[in-house]
């Protein structure tokens, strides 16, 4: 597992996150899980495209933010 921590701009306002990359994700783990001050808000698993996709939400984040989530983690090319 590798951490790293984004930052998304939503409405002028700075929101951080740290997201942790399981590079050997298999089963029902998602490959990113997100977490906002300790706590995991969303996870999101890569689909055939390898696009990411949202598969968990325990912090009920508005897709809007969890959209501009998957696109920060997704112009990382991990």
């Amino acid at each position: 597992m590798e951490l790293f921590k984004i930052s998304i701009n939503k409405d002028d306002e700075i929101l951080n996150f740290e997201v942790a990359d399981f590079i050997h994700h298999e089963g029902e783990q998602c490959k990113f899980e997100v977490y906002r001050e300790g706590q995991m808000v969303a996870g999101f698993e890569p689909d055939r495209h390898e696009y990411l996709r949202i598969c968990k939400n325990p912090g009920n984040i508005h897709e809007e933010v969890l959209h501009l989530i998957a696109d920060k983690i997704e112009a990382l090319n991990l």
